[in-house]
């Protein structure tokens, strides 16, 4: 008997919801300047004091934390739904939104906005990386056509090749770039949510919620194309206009998400992994468990990078990557040992 035959969705779901219940508040109340639980609560309730540490602790909760948790919940539902539909078109449990070339374009992106000095504009930098996000994956998926068709292979390869171009193109803006210009370009290529604000939440939002409730109706098709392309097809799945629209909306996540916070490793590829041994392959499970999780995790990560070498914050993608590579090795392993294979 498999681990999702045994694990309910109700109980799946009850744990999650109060997993993310528990990471909010705690994020809420946790960093280098601390709020009470009943402090916390008051805050919510009561408008800005003029007593000068309730006036601080409500600036920090309203123009801070909130802004930043806010944002958290947003990129890693983003990312983690991103990464089950990439899955879910390879047929590959492995595959994530940096696949398709989305988090390099965006890096391209961001780098060159602040080569050129947009980073002196509102949003000037999320702005450019969600244009080269979005520019990465349309042109990946142009590559990567042949004879009206689109072969996974191909486009996984040709996601390499874009892949390996842009890291070439961040390395000479690096090298060109003055002192000021590198520190900005590292730290916004490691991921940070330390520049969260209530204007990025509301680029954010949007782009957010229309690309998960688009992912949506993908549900019932992926669980098609599980069984390969010709038995979808004799099913009546119309695969190349599905692949096309689905990666449409992986670069509409990846690329709000990467633009709001830079790059951040592993939450694509590890949360979906994670639902998909838990509750088992169906995507109308997997969709809206994945972004629990992935707020989640994101949430976790952020509050372990702003905490572990408190005052200074370490970037929020080096967090992600310490944790998730040994554990999705672990995974790998696991899943090797109960079905014979990496799949």
């Amino acid at each position: 008997m498999t681990i999702a035959r045994r694990t309910s969705l109700p109980a799946v779901a009850v744990f999650l919801v109060a997993l993310l219940s528990v990471t909010t508040l705690l994020s809420l109340a946790t960093g280098a300047f601390r709020i009470s639980l009943s402090d916390l609560f008051g805050i919510i309730g009561d408008g800005p004091s003029r007593d000068t540490a309730e006036a601080v602790a409500h600036n920090v909760f309203w123009q801070v934390r909130l802004p930043r948790i806010v944002l958290a919940i947003l990129v890693g539902a983003s990312l983690a739904v991103a990464g089950v539909i990439m899955q879910g078109i390879f047929r590959n449990p492995l595959a994530e939104p940096a696949t398709v070339g989305v988090s390099a374009g965006a890096a391209v992106g961001a780098v060159i906005a602040i080569i050129v000095g947009l980073n002196q504009l509102p949003l000037g930098v999320q702005f450019a990386a969600f244009l080269g996000g979005t520019l990465s994956t349309a042109l990946v998926y142009v590559l990567s056509r042949s004879d009206g068709k689109t072969e996974v292979v191909t486009l996984i390869l040709t996601g390499i090749a874009i892949n390996a171009f842009a890291g070439a193109v961040i390395g000479f803006a690096v090298f060109v770039a003055d002192d000021d210009e590198i520190r900005s370009v590292t730290f916004w290529s490691l991921g940070t949510l330390g520049l969260a604000t209530w204007k990025a939440v509301g680029v954010v939002v949007p782009l957010a919620l229309l690309g998960m409730a688009m992912s949506a109706k993908f549900a019932r098709v992926l669980d098609t194309l599980a069984l390969g392309d010709r038995p979808a097809t004799h099913l009546g799945v119309r695969v190349e206009p599905v692949r096309l629209q689905a990666i449409a909306v992986v670069g509409l996540l990846a690329s709000s998400a990467v633009a709001a916070t830079g790059m951040i490793a592993f939450v694509g590829l590890l949360v979906p992994h994670i639902m998909r041994i838990v509750l088992g392959p169906r995507h109308r499970h997997l969709l809206w468990t994945a972004a629990l999780l992935g707020a989640s995790v994101t949430l976790l990560a952020d509050l372990a990078a702003r905490t572990l070498l408190s005052p200074a914050e370490l970037p929020l993608g080096v967090v992600t990557a310490l944790i998730g590579a040994p554990f999705f090795l672990l995974l790998l392993r696991s899943t090797r040992r109960s079905q014979g294979g990496w799949a």
